[in-house]
């Protein structure tokens, strides 16, 4: 990932949003749950990744175009290019906060896993 002049990042990131919460937005709107968490990279939307039943990062990505994704996991700071299908080990630092609560589990929100998860995701 290169840099411009004016301090943003790749076309598709800026750094300056913050996310939309700590946690999926759609799912969180139906009550549903994740597995883990993605930040969109241009416009904070925090979505569940595609190990998760609803898949709604990607989903973002294919209604907006916004092509870049960060980890919203504790720890870690990959970035994912849906339009490369690219994986970056780092790229342009965001706006704080760079996870969800690493008190809230993962897979989450505490209170809505099912207790077969693992088997719902294998699925």
């Amino acid at each position: 990932m290169t840099s411009d002049q004016d301090g943003r990042s790749d076309k598709g990131i800026d750094p300056s949003v913050p996310p939309s919460g700590s946690g999926c937005v759609e799912c969180d709107e139906v009550g549903g749950w994740w597995f883990h968490l993605r930040r969109c990279a241009q416009c904070g939307h925090v979505g569940c990744c595609d190990s998760s039943p609803a898949k709604h990062a990607t989903g973002h990505f294919r209604q907006t175009g916004h092509p870049f994704v960060q980890s919203f996991e504790p720890g870690e700071s990959w970035y994912w290019d849906y339009a490369s299908n690219e994986m970056y080990e780092s790229g342009p630092e965001l706006a704080a906060p760079v996870s969800h609560p690493a008190e809230q589990p993962a897979p989450g929100p505490a209170g809505r896993v099912p207790a077969d998860w693992a088997k719902t995701l294998r699925g």
